[in-house]
């Protein structure tokens, strides 16, 4: 087996730290949209689109505990800029300036340096996506030389998937992959030893894409290993130290209902830790398989019941933006599908997504007569912005 070369860890270390500050970036970035922070503003009669007031963007750091005061403010906007995270709408400036200044994303412009590095990493991005989206068993806990590692994949299971999922064309292509994803910080070797060979060797991924970051870890020298669920986007993390994860569904009301642990793509998971290092599982808490949640219905409702003239029900749009880590709502059922469960905190319960709503159209497209997984999955593999439509029970 090809040990892995002193230089490539050395390389792989570097880019770790890019890659963390790229997934800050996206996740602030998210959560500006969202609160419309970023918007087009005028000034002397010209429009900047998708821009942000650097005095205002201080204060909202100060305000949501991601900075202690306005210099740390400051030096996080400042580290954003030393990264080509950000820029002055006008000047190129390398300094961030508290004040009345306009500065904007630049994926928001579109002159965001896409490098070679940048590439790897967006790449390895949507496989990891693709893969926590979709069943399958490639990532388990299995042991290595008398050690558990927690959600490991083979490397010769992981090149089949590559090119069963069209990710690569041939086996020697998705190998060539794979060493890149490697040396970008992406995946590693479960115990740091060996570069990525076709083989029976354990690989797991280095990140997790989905963590929530914390804005002052753009000035630690060191990615923090943050313990946390690899679970979704889609669902509601609630850290426990019992074995089991649980999840808090909660409509905007005061009524509060425990469930399992749930995926993005709301399909039943399974619960881990979700920054992985090469730590042996007898550390950490098992891997625990959950099952699907009850369902949160008081009664089945069917579609005649549900359609039926003078039903007392009532029909609702909303329309959902995405934030870093999703849209914040899991779906349940079929013949219709219903809202199972709402992060309190998210975009859909900010839209008025409630539990117990049944899902009639996602996007323009009827859903009725759908299961919930073919419903998750056409807004997982759709916009960052969803417009859907839902009935709801009228209260007697």
């Amino acid at each position: 087996m090809e040990t892995i070369s002193m230089s490539v860890l050395k390389k792989a270390n570097e880019l770790e730290q890019m890659t963390e500050i790229l997934i800050i970036g996206e996740q602030l970035r998210f959560r500006l949209h969202e609160e419309r922070v970023i918007k087009d503003r005028r000034y002397h009669l010209k429009t900047y689109p998708n821009c942000f007031v650097a005095r205002e963007v201080l204060h909202w750091l100060i305000d949501r505990k991601e900075a202690s005061d306005r210099e740390i403010a400051i030096k996080l906007m400042q580290k954003l800029i030393d990264t080509s995270i950000i820029h002055h709408v006008v000047n190129e400036t390398e300094e961030f300036k508290d004040g009345k200044g306009f500065y904007r994303f630049r994926k928001d412009d579109g002159t965001f340096p896409l490098d070679q590095e940048v590439k790897v990493f967006m790449r390895g991005q949507r496989i990891y996506e693709k893969i926590m989206n979709t069943e399958n068993a490639l990532l388990q806990a299995r042991e290595e030389d008398g050690t558990k590692y927690e959600r490991t994949f083979v490397a010769s299971q992981f090149v089949d998937w590559l090119m069963l999922e069209q990710e690569a064309k041939s086996r020697t292509e998705a190998v060539q992959l794979c060493r890149r994803l490697l040396e970008h910080a992406v995946i590693q070797h479960v115990a740091g030893k060996y570069h990525f060979v076709d083989s029976c060797l354990l690989f797991q991924f280095r990140l997790n894409f989905r963590r929530r970051r914390r804005l002052m870890e753009l000035l630690s020298e060191k990615p923090q290993a943050v313990l946390e669920s690899h679970d979704s986007p889609f669902c509601l993390r609630k850290q426990s130290h019992d074995k089991a994860t649980s999840f808090q569904s909660v409509s905007p009301t005061n009524e509060v209902k425990t469930v399992s642990s749930v995926r993005r793509s709301s399909l039943s998971s399974n619960s881990s830790l979700g920054y992985f290092h090469n730590v042996p599982i007898s550390s950490i808490n098992p891997y625990m398989p959950l099952s699907n949640p009850r369902s949160v219905l008081k009664r089945p409702v069917t579609l005649d019941e549900l359609l039926a003239p003078g039903a007392p029900y009532i029909r609702k749009t909303l329309t959902i933006v995405s934030d870093a880590v999703g849209w914040g709502f899991v779906v349940r059922g079929e013949k219709p599908c219903h809202i199972q469960a709402v992060d309190p905190s998210g975009p859909a319960a900010a839209a008025g997504v409630k539990l117990r709503q049944f899902v009639v159209s996602v996007n323009g497209v009827n859903v009725l007569h759908e299961h919930f997984r073919k419903v998750s999955s056409s807004i997982l593999n759709g916009p960052r912005t969803i417009v859907m439509e839902v009935m709801e029970e009228t209260k007697s």
